[in-house]
């Protein structure tokens, strides 16, 4: 749903394409302790950092994972909702806190089956 999508940019109405790139763990990278998502978005790099609690903080609040295709959701919903509300995205990265990783991965969760959609602010 989110590796390659467009969203409408809200200031210029102007469509923007924007691909899923890459996952790398920032660790090894920028010696981060977060998940990288590259997308290009009209041909321009933006990075998007989720944190690493956010794994824990989710597993241990619902008892499920967050696999890579997820963190590529959470990570375009980020993309998409910046660009649709006004945001934009004119950095090269974008840092996420572990509650705006949760709740973008709640947005995510239940956009794929409403029904299934379990809060992260639930425990198990």
């Amino acid at each position: 749903m989110y590796e390659d999508f467009t969203a409408i940019d809200r200031w210029t109405k102007k469509e923007v394409h924007c691909i899923y790139q890459a996952l790398i763990v920032a660790i090894s990278t920028r010696h981060a302790d977060a998940v990288d998502i590259k997308f290009l978005v009209e041909g321009r790099t933006v990075w998007i950092a989720l944190p690493h609690p956010a794994w824990v903080e989710y597993k241990n609040r619902t008892g499920r994972l967050i696999t890579d295709p997820l963190a590529v959701e959470i990570a375009g919903h980020y993309l998409k909702t910046a660009l649709d509300s006004g945001a934009g995205v004119d950095r090269e990265m974008y840092s996420l806190t572990v509650q705006e990783t949760l709740k973008h991965l709640d947005a995510v969760v239940s956009e794929f089956a409403p029904e299934a959609a379990v809060p992260s602010e639930q425990t198990a």
